[in-house]
């Protein structure tokens, strides 16, 4: 099972299937995907001891739901198809990917296809185009094939698995930290190739929370704002990082038209994959995106799949037992702390890039969702103390959440309306 799930990471990030000519059209992708949920059903690796396991359904429902109520049957149909995969996907890792050999394997090898993209980045940088026959864009910023078309896509990716790399390249003997140094540096230069100022952010917002775990908020205060300076000079995009230029202008206004859909349709939003409809740029913002295509009830439940994840992470950083009075419980959290850490930065990192894009369905985020929720389970068991979250307990709590960040993004877009303006 772990294997076939390996694969089908491997063929979801590198994707050769939709460049090698012998393996265009044949239906590679679902073909592994249904041997790896099969294996998985077989192996009974099924501890559905998080609360993410039945948020996800219930909003993969609400996805179904929103496509019937805005007049379209044939959605329930669609969204199998397209946010199916997803949830399978997020079922087989969370259950499957609960110890910390397991977790490390599945990071080795996002880290590795992820610098293959990056590496296939600066080839297409130098000479026009890449070894998939897609060339350089024409702004001057590298790209891939199928879901890493757009340059932003890739640098959300090198963000997500940046801190993945660290955590390797700390746990490695002399020769395996030079491989994965060389991992590093070759995904720091593909975020510069990508030109992607949320994936600069989110590199900063990185550095920036591991600076603030070690040293604290000040210290993280002044190096991020002299980090903001250096990738200012070295990106020109990152010197139009204002609510006026064009570009960031234009991702305000569909903000605002986001909400505005929300407003029309506030209970299961317009439909998902429907905002364009509406507005012709897309919304520039996974949680507006969110909000505008299934409406409260499913940006409720999509909230506290990430806030509950965010808090089983912290959560584990936050036990800290007793050296003195518990020494074997203080040694395993000590084992696990430095996991708990590394998914919290690739969270932090992650996110951070999806407030500036439209990627609430996209399957590399619920992959690194998936491993944090695995990472806990698990921690739970050999650790001990740890809590369990149940919606039951703290369910409602996302409903004001989920009410005062609404409330934000409206304040937030009005200001930069005017700001703007």
């Amino acid at each position: 099972m772990f294997p076939l799930i390996l694969v089908y990471v491997v063929l979801t990030i590198v994707r050769p299937q939709e460049y090698i000519t012998s393996l265009i059209g044949l239906p590679v992708l679902p073909v592994v995907l249904v041997l790896a949920f099969a294996a998985w059903v077989a192996s009974g690796a099924r501890r559905l001891h998080a609360p993410q396991f039945f948020i996800l359904l219930a909003f993969f429902g609400v996805l179904m739901v929103s496509e019937v109520a805005n007049g379209w049957l044939g959605g329930v149909k669609d969204q199998l198809g397209k946010f199916g995969p997803v949830v399978l996907t997020f079922f087989m890792i969370a259950t499957a990917c609960t110890t910390q050999r397991r977790i490390l394997v599945l990071m080795a090898v996002m880290v590795m296809c992820a610098t293959v993209l990056a590496m296939h980045g600066i080839g297409q940088a130098r000479s026009g185009i890449g070894w998939t026959g897609i060339p350089l864009g024409e702004d001057g910023r590298i790209q891939y094939v199928g879901i890493f078309n757009d340059p932003n896509d890739l640098g959300m990716l090198f963000v997500s698995v940046f801190p993945m790399a660290c955590l390797l390249l700390k746990r490695a003997g002399f020769v395996g930290k030079l491989f994965w140094l060389g991992c590093i540096l070759t995904l720091l230069y593909g975020v510069r190739l990508t030109n992607s100022r949320g994936a600069m952010l989110g590199v900063l917002i990185v550095i920036g929370a591991y600076v603030w775990y070690r040293r604290g908020m000040l210290v993280a205060g002044v190096l991020g704002a002299a980090g903001l300076a250096v990738m200012k000079m070295l990106s020109s995009r990152m010197q139009e990082l204002d609510a006026g230029e064009e570009s960031a202008s234009g991702r305000v206004d569909a903000w605002y038209e986001g909400l505005q859909m929300f407003k029309s349709h506030p209970l299961f939003g317009v439909g998902p994959g429907n905002f364009t409809e509406y507005n012709p740029l897309t919304a520039h913002n996974s949680f507006v995106l969110v909000l505008a295509e299934t409406g409260f009830v499913g940006y409720v439940l999509w909230l506290a799949l990430i806030g509950y994840t965010f808090w089983m992470v912290a959560a584990v950083l936050r036990l800290k037992p007793d050296a003195a009075t518990e020494p074997a419980r203080f040694a395993a959290w000590d084992i696990e702390r430095p996991m708990a850490l590394t998914l919290l930065l690739s969270l932090c990192g992650m996110f951070a890039c999806a407030f500036f894009l439209s990627r609430s369905y996209m399957i590399v985020l619920y992959v690194v969702l998936a491993i944090a929720t695995g990472f806990f389970v698990g921690a739970r068991e050999r650790i001990g103390g740890l809590p369990a979250f149940s919606m039951h307990e703290s369910g409602m709590r996302w409903i004001p959440a989920a009410i005062g960040s609404i409330a934000g993004l409206f304040v937030l877009v009005n200001i930069l309306l005017r700001t703007a303006g």
